[in-house]
């Protein structure tokens, strides 16, 4: 477990976003420490992104679009999507059926993209089944997610 710089809130190692306050972390190039800024405060090496590897396996890209609206989103490991918090909140933040924090993408190993409804306010479905709060459900290519009232197609490549 990690301490995000942000919020100062435990984490998962592996996270490449805080999954409490959607802060993106950045991790030491020589010694792993999180931190905040170019150089680290420990041992003053370069700060730099989660790369998008999880025990040495590179991470599918997974895509969720909806072209009537415009939205074209990048999965990244970890990363929340919200109103309020998370990368993608720009996206989401004039719509008032998205929760703050509505949902998280998370990539495993076994299962592949996964995501996780952070007990949002209008629910998650997907293939316009309704998703149980805090529980890891696997994404497929094709498949039909939808966040409240914004539905989004899968692509996983």
């Amino acid at each position: 477990m990690v301490i995000c710089p942000n919020c100062k809130e435990e984490i998962d190692n592996d996270s490449h976003y805080c999954d409490q306050c959607g802060q993106a972390l950045l991790y030491c190039s020589s010694c792993g420490q999180v931190g905040t800024g170019r150089h680290c405060v420990y041992c003053g090496a370069m700060m730099r992104e989660a790369m998008d590897v999880v025990n040495d396996t590179p991470i599918p890209s997974l895509n969720l679009t909806n072209a009537a609206l415009g939205i074209k989103i990048t999965g990244v490991n970890g990363a929340i999507i919200g109103r309020r918090q998370g990368p993608y909140c720009q996206i989401f933040e004039q719509n008032r059926y998205v929760s703050g924090i509505h949902a998280q993408l998370l990539y495993d190993v076994e299962k592949g993209w996964c995501i996780v409804d952070k007990n949002s306010s209008n629910g998650t479905r997907l293939n316009n089944n309704l998703l149980q709060p805090n529980s890891v459900t696997k994404l497929a290519d094709g498949d039909m997610l939808s966040l409240a009232n914004i539905n989004l197609l899968v692509g996983i490549l």
